[in-house]
């Protein structure tokens, strides 16, 4: 048969000679051990626990369940951070393109704040410069994409404490909040499962940080107990998966009872050509060929990003993988290398060859490009379809497990084993799930049906960008959410995590878009808002504002302006034509990116309706809209109006353009904006007063409604009373119209009233 003859064609293991030592015998077969046969309870609580099943009947029991889950996942947090030496070391930047490790350490518990604020499950702020200070994290364009410094970072013990003031409440919010069974994607307490699932995810990349500090900043700790063993490798081989071409379906349902982010839902369909894996994954062994082979000094077998990403690490004399720890013939840094040994968390140790190769996308792809020149065979990373093949070749899933069938949860050690070390699938494949996570082709997407949680509209949209990477399968200390089959997370290719590499040989050729068109309807709304062509005589609607607001500022300061809830950033564009220094802030990285990529590209490609299902692509160009040759360089920035950092300050114009029946709390935000502006600078609020409970708790509505004496209250009037203290209103209101595509044959059309204030004291 053809699979028969092309099995014989791709299968196989070729050895290359090697110069650094490997050991030549076998150990005894080596058993992992659980952390239920350890028999400490602290152990066992912490490390053995599951994302929980947000089904069932018993309300009382499941409150229980999730309060222990809580308390278990942020103590476990916690006990991560104990292994830094000195509170120094929650100053230092482990990997100059991250925050130093103080950030995370206070960006779990703030996470939590904001966002059961925004599910209004609480209403009070603990520290408002922590839930803002330690909001945003990094998502780092490029290798050499260095963070500043210039953080003013509070000290550790501060920090401490705000965690357990966030600790108490979040007990609190579980302990009382009313739960109905089973908890939705549109429950607000979503929001604290969210919180714990996040934390989870940090606990992770947190241990990736730490893996890069030097040790003489860590304590070792026995919780956090290594894998003893190691021994000759295997050899690896290919391994048949498919011997026929087969349809796969992948996605969750929105009524699955376990928590999930939002690029897990919707449908995505494809067909998967006969393929086999690698029987192990890559050990360090079998890399060590590449690298012997002069595998980082050949272009040849790298991306054009991944090789100047090669060369920026040859440049720092690294041309081997982040956990090598090189032992160079006399000691200088030039000499050449004799040996490797292995840098674990928190230790480092002889080099184990039978571990897993950790390295990044770019690596991977490399090794697989050499593989195939050396083989002969058409040997490639797998596409995220092609590993959920793979993964079907392990029954059942996390939570669910009596124990996890891989080096996956924390449940046997906390870092890699050998590759040998968990029992094979029944078609002979290893390390299915759990040891390293494993990397793909496939970069992340929305699947059909896909759409953002208002809560954290952020979180996969911005990645949706051809440059984040999918890794599957879990790793050591992969826990909660990430340790599920459905989980989908993706970094830049340069990004390192616990992640190696299982290949596959396969004749079907990979798939990959070469542009991205924004999809997400409401952005694409906004890009055509904001971008595209005007619609029944009505002009652009940001456009028209600049140009009113830079009309009203005449005759007094242009220097600084700040245009918050910016959308996709047009009105910022504009005013960059008249002020020195333009700043643009939302709440939603999914806008600010389209400016951004207008910045970097030039042009934003975005899909607007037409009817049903049918799109019309567009792309919309700097030059098209009359936006080169500034005087300012826009900026983008994400960020909270109700909570503002303190460093957005000293402007002599803010323009809130359509935002005050979209804050939660628009009150607060009108009481404080004075503290931004410059005495005789302006405050522009232009707003359509569509109050709706989606966004604005009816409690905190500045009008459009009926009060306790029967009195009609108007948005107007109560801007006038919030503001009269810092501001004087500069003449009567303007109707300014907007129309909004919808569809190619519907439209809406409305009317913002506009206002200009002027800060006298």
């Amino acid at each position: 048969s053809f699979f028969r003859s092309y099995w014989i064609l791709i299968s196989g293991y070729i050895p290359f000679p090697m110069s650094v030592h490997v050991p030549a015998a076998r150990a005894a077969a080596f058993k992992p051990e659980h952390v239920a046969d350890r028999h400490n309870p602290e152990e066992i609580r912490l490390k053995k626990t599951g994302t929980p099943v947000l089904s069932g009947s018993d309300v009382a029991a499941k409150r229980n369940e999730l309060l222990t889950y809580f308390h278990d996942t942020y103590t476990i947090y916690e006990r991560l951070f104990d292994v830094l030496k000195t509170e120094s070391v929650f100053y230092v930047r482990a990997d100059p393109l991250r925050h130093p490790l103080i950030f995370y350490y206070g960006h779990t518990a703030a996470f939590f704040i904001n966002k059961l604020r925004l599910a209004n499950l609480v209403t009070n702020r603990i520290n408002e410069r922590y839930e803002t200070l330690f909001a945003i994290g990094v998502d780092e364009m490029s290798w050499d994409d260095l963070l500043p410094d210039g953080f003013d970072w509070p000290p550790v013990q501060a920090v401490k404490a705000y965690r357990d003031e966030v600790r108490a409440v979040v007990a609190d919010v579980i302990q009382k909040y009313p739960i109905r069974l089973p908890i939705t994607w549109d429950d607000p307490f979503w929001a604290v499962i969210m919180g714990i699932e996040h934390e989870r995810i940090h606990l992770e990349t947190s241990s990736v940080l730490i893996r890069q500090l030097p040790l003489s900043l860590l304590n070792e700790d026995s919780f956090w107990n290594e894998c003893p063993a190691s021994s000759e490798p295997p050899k690896n081989e290919l391994v048949p998966v498919l011997s026929e071409a087969k349809q796969v379906t992948l996605g969750k349902a929105h009524d699955h009872n376990l928590y999930g982010w939002d690029n897990e839902y919707g449908q995505h369909t494809a067909t998967i050509s006969p393929f086999a894996a690698s029987k192990f994954l890559v050990t360090n062994r079998e890399y060590l060929d590449f690298v012997e082979d002069g595998g980082y000094r050949e272009q040849r077998w790298w991306t054009e990003e991944g090789w100047k990403w090669a060369n920026f690490r040859a440049a720092k004399k690294v041309q081997h993988p982040i956990f090598w720890v090189p032992v160079r013939e006399s000691g200088g840094p030039d000499a050449p290398v004799s040996s490797y040994r292995f840098r674990t968390m928190l230790r480092e140790r002889e080099m184990p060859w039978d571990w897993p190769v950790e390295v990044n996308n770019l690596e991977a792809k490399a090794f697989c490009n050499w593989k195939a020149a050396k083989t002969g065979k058409p040997i490639r990373l797998p596409t995220e379809e092609e590993f959920e093949v793979i993964r079907e070749q392990v029954a059942g899933d996390h939570p669910f497990w009596d124990r996890a069938p891989g080096n996956l949860n924390l449940e046997y050690y906390c870092s890699s084993t050998p590759v040998t070390a968990f029992p094979p699938t029944t078609q002979g494949l290893y390390d299915v799930v759990g040891n390293v996570w494993q990397h793909t082709e496939t970069p992340i997407d929305a699947w059909k049906g896909f759409r953002v949680h208002p809560l954290y509209d952020d979180f996969s949209v911005p990645t949706f960008d051809l440059q984040h990477n999918l890794i599957k399968g879990g790793s050591w200390i992969s826990t909660g959410n990430e340790a599920n089959r459905f989980s989908r997370y993706a970094f830049r290719r340069h990004f390192f995590q616990h992640a190696g590499i299982r290949y596959i040989a396969s004749e079907q050729k990979v798939h990959i878009r070469n542009d991205v068109y924004e999809r997400d309807a409401s952005v694409s709304l906004y890009c055509d808002f904001h971008y595209g062509p005007e619609h029944y005589g009505v002009p652009n609607f940001p456009r028209a504002v600049a140009e009113i607001a830079i009309e009203a500022c005449q005759g007094h300061p242009m220097r600084r302006a700040l245009d918050l809830g910016c959308a996709v950033g047009r009105t910022v564009f504009e005013l960059a034509r008249s002020f020195e220094y333009v700043i643009g802030l939302d709440f939603s990285a999914r806008f600010i990116r389209m400016a951004l990529q207008l910045i970097e590209k030039g042009h934003v490609k975005f899909s607007v309706a037409e009817e049903g299902d049918l799109t019309q692509d567009l792309t919309v160009t700097l030059d098209e809209v009359n936006l080169r040759g500034l005087k300012a360089n826009p900026e983008f920035f994400q960020a909270d109006a109700c909570n503002l950092d303190p460093k957005y300050n000293n402007y002599d114009l803010v323009t809130a353009i359509n935002l005050i029946d979209r804050l939660y709390d628009p009150k607060s935000f009108l009481e404080m904006i004075h503290e931004r502006i410059n005495v005789g600078g302006l405050l522009i609020i232009s707003d359509p007063y569509t109050w709706l409970e989606e966004y604005t708790p009816k409690e905190r509505w500045l009008g459009g409604y009926v009060d306790s004496d029967g009195v009609p209250v108007r948005t107007l009037d109560t801007l006038k009373k919030l503001l009269a203290p810092h501001f004087q209103l500069t003449g009567p209101p303007r109707a300014v119209p907007f129309v909004i595509r919808e569809t190619k044959r519907k439209f809406q059309h409305s009317v913002s009233e506009l206002t200009v204030w002027r800060r006298f004291a």
